[in-house]
């Protein structure tokens, strides 16, 4: 890649991050405050809990937003431990539903990203330039936010189009194919930008390399879940303990799911089933394995909600103790 492509492929991001920044603002400015009074009254139970969050997460596309507005919200004193730890499973579904969108290119040519980046970003524009209202404006916004991202994500991939012609960029991917260094690449990655959604589009847009291998981006979609806990976990710096505790629940779910899920995919990797595994991933590919490690996390924990709020604040130690005769 030559210096023009580089900075092509860095602009592309910076797109994407102000398309997906503009989408939470908008929708803060259209909602009004709704978003943290609903997760307050409707997380009634972890499993109303992970609902809700899927949901909100999944319409502001950022599960590090919401995940931030549950500590806050565990900080007033608003939401309990339990109720906290359900929406932030919710939340890490719901992400992914900006990966699917991304994946759109292989559906109908009107619902690609080619057609609707310029389609959103120009009725953005019309509704924020004649809107009288300022909900109306926040809407207009709001679609510019979706025209932008899309238009970042294309940008990104015409980027690294040089790529697949490179020899050097197959051999780099299958070194990823080591699962520490992958998840240790996907994490170090989402850290910096503070956004999984962003690091999961820049690997479906190096997916369109041909080079990037299932093997390769199960890892780095790993250790991407991790990555994205960095910004609960500043958001609790200065918090109550109770805050600092969810910030910490959000952690330990994606490291515990994480763990669990590479554990068990090279396991069945050694017996032969996945088949696939040294085959080019898409997009799609990307956007479905994401998916579906959220919701196996989300089903591994939500059961344990309980247990996991007495590890976060000792009493599953005390009742270990009482259960021994050791008080």
């Amino acid at each position: 890649m030559d210096l023009y492509a580089f900075l092509s492929l860095f602009g592309g991001l910076a797109l994407f991050l102000y398309g997906m920044s503009l989408l939470g603002g908008s929708l803060a400015a259209v909602s009004r405050g709704w978003l943290p009074g609903m997760l307050e009254r409707l997380a009634g139970n972890p499993l109303r809990g992970a609902l809700l969050g899927a949901g909100v997460t999944a319409a502001i596309q950022s599960s590090s937003a919401a995940t931030v507005i549950v500590v806050g919200l565990v900080d007033a004193g608003a939401m309990s431990l339990r109720q906290a730890i359900g929406v932030i499973l919710g939340a890490n579904v719901g992400t992914t539903a900006t990966a699917h969108l991304l994946s759109l290119g292989g559906g109908p040519r009107l619902l690609s990203p080619q057609s609707l980046a310029p389609a959103m970003a120009a009725a953005g524009v019309l509704l924020y330039l004649l809107g009288k209202r300022d909900r109306a404006k926040a809407g207009g916004q709001l679609l510019l936010g979706f025209g932008i991202l899309f238009t970042g994500m294309l940008q990104m991939e015409a980027a690294v189009a040089p790529l697949r012609t490179h020899p050097a960029f197959p051999r780099l991917f299958q070194t990823m194919s080591d699962p520490l260094l992958g998840v240790l690449a996907g994490a170090g990655v989402t850290a910096v930008i503070q956004s999984s959604s962003a690091s999961v589009g820049i690997l479906q847009a190096l997916s369109s390399t041909g080079a990037v291998t299932w093997g390769a981006a199960a890892p780095i979609i790993l250790g991407q879940n991790i990555g994205t806990c960095v910004t609960p976990l500043l958001a609790s710096v200065g918090a109550s303990a109770n805050a600092k505790r969810a910030a910490l629940a959000h952690l330990l779910v994606n490291l515990g799911g994480s763990g669990v899920f590479l554990a068990g995919l090279y396991l069945l990797r050694g017996t032969g089933v996945f088949g696939f595994w040294g085959q080019a991933v898409d997009k799609a590919g990307i956007a479905w394995f994401h998916t579906g490690f959220n919701l196996a996390a989300a089903g591994m924990f939500l059961p344990l909600t309980g247990w996991l709020e007495g590890v976060l604040t000792g009493r599953g130690k005390q009742r270990v103790k009482i259960g021994t005769g050791k008080v």
